[in-house]
């Protein structure tokens, strides 16, 4: 495995115990019924293993929504091929879709998307809790892409510098 590849699985880890503990929690008895968190350029962070593959046309789509809120009205929000109907979120902040016996919560945070899909008897108040719990206590965190970048590139030369002493 080359560096990139070491820094990128690194990365991948350290992302996943927020979807696996806190987009996947208990909630009375059910659970989300997939969850990612995925950069705003739509490479996976993590994900749980059912996840539907978010097509590029689609993340533009949610994007193009998160600058120009109301833009998923008229065709509706379509995730991995599923199109769901957009009801009210948070201009800017928050898109969430509904479909038959289920929905989705995408919550926008400075460098990412906090993605939530749920099947009844889940409900979308859940999943908006969820969600945007998540979402807003990464945004308190207060890392600007240039306080992430730093540490991404800290990690990496770590990796470089333990690849060259083994």
């Amino acid at each position: 495995m080359n560096e990139l590849n070491r820094f990128k699985e690194k990365r991948k880890m350290s992302w996943q115990p927020y979807v696996d503990e806190h987009l996947m929690c208990d909630i009375g008895g059910n659970r989300l019924s997939a969850a990612a968190i995925i950069g705003q350029d739509g490479t996976v962070w993590a994900q749980t293993p059912n996840f539907p593959q978010l097509k590029p046309e689609e993340l533009t789509a949610i994007m193009n929504d998160f600058e120009q809120p109301g833009s998923l009205a008229p065709a509706g929000l379509f995730h991995g091929g599923t199109k769901y109907m957009v009801i009210q979120g948070e201009p800017g902040a928050v898109i969430r879709g509904k479909k038959s016996g289920g929905g989705i919560t995408i919550k926008k945070t400075n460098l990412g998307l906090i993605i939530g899909i749920y099947d009844e008897p889940v409900t979308p108040g859940q999943c908006n809790m969820i969600v945007e719990r998540l979402g807003d206590y990464l945004i308190e965190q207060g890392l600007s892409a240039t306080e992430v970048a730093a540490r991404l590139r800290l990690m990496l030369l770590r990796i470089l510098v333990s690849h060259k002493t083994h």
